[in-house]
């Protein structure tokens, strides 16, 4: 039997409010039929802040020249930048392989990346009472979603070649104390940049498609295009 085919949009550097409105418009087509397959935007963007849902102030200690904003995804602060690879899943969880269990969505999202990571040789777990994934006591990947009508956008936020000193601005998902921690760090693969980059995408489609039973087959769709396309349906 065929797997559930995912389509896979590889974007660049793209700007934070740009992606969102693509995610949305992405959504609602999903929701309403005018998008038949799943798609995976893998992208980074350039410096951000985000707060989500239960984001509070405080924890932003210092934006200086950062843009800041406020989003409907789950979670609190977060920081977006160079070298830190954000997936959005524009997923339907209203049929098989997947389940209507938002739950259960967040801790696959969960093991996709710590099969990603054991592949690139870091030994990544799950933090009792928080959402994300660790590795040695130190935080590499934040997850914060939105789903409606069981259609999800906004996803992970893994650090890659990430600069971990961006992330002394805010209270790192609102955990007091937390460390922040990137591939690059972990592995000690200070040169190479795009190499790493390259593996770290590679291993996180096939952690997608082990965690969530899928196959993610590349697009030539422009996501952009995409999304205007479907905004005019």
């Amino acid at each position: 039997m065929s797997r559930r085919r995912v389509q896979l949009v590889e974007a660049g550097r793209v700007p934070y409010d740009r992606a969102l409105d693509w995610q949305r418009t992405l959504a609602a087509a999903r929701i309403d039929g005018r998008l038949e397959a799943d798609v995976l935007l893998l992208l980074e963007h350039p410096p951000v802040v985000t707060l989500g849902r239960t984001a509070r102030e405080a924890h932003v200690l210092r934006s200086d020249d950062l843009e800041v904003v406020e989003v409907e995804r789950g979670g609190d602060v977060t920081f977006h930048g160079p070298g830190q690879l954000v997936g959005y899943p524009i997923f339907d969880l209203r049929s098989p392989p997947y389940r209507q269990d938002l739950h259960w969505y967040l801790r696959t999202l969960e093991d996709a990346l710590i099969v990603a990571l054991a592949e690139l040789g870091i030994p990544a777990e799950r933090n009792a009472g928080y959402t994300g994934v660790w590795t040695r006591g130190r935080k590499i990947a934040s997850i914060g979603v939105h789903v409606k009508q069981w259609v999800t956008w906004h996803g992970f936020a893994l650090n890659v070649t990430t600069d971990l000193a961006q992330f002394e601005r805010i209270v790192p998902c609102g955990i007091p104390g937390v460390e922040m921690t990137s591939v690059e760090r972990e592995t000690g693969k200070g040169n190479g940049e795009t190499e790493l980059w390259d593996e770290a995408v590679a291993a996180v489609v096939r952690g997608f498609e082990c965690a969530f039973d899928v196959e993610a087959k590349a697009s030539d769709e422009v996501p952009g295009r995409l999304a205007a396309t479907l905004a005019r349906a």
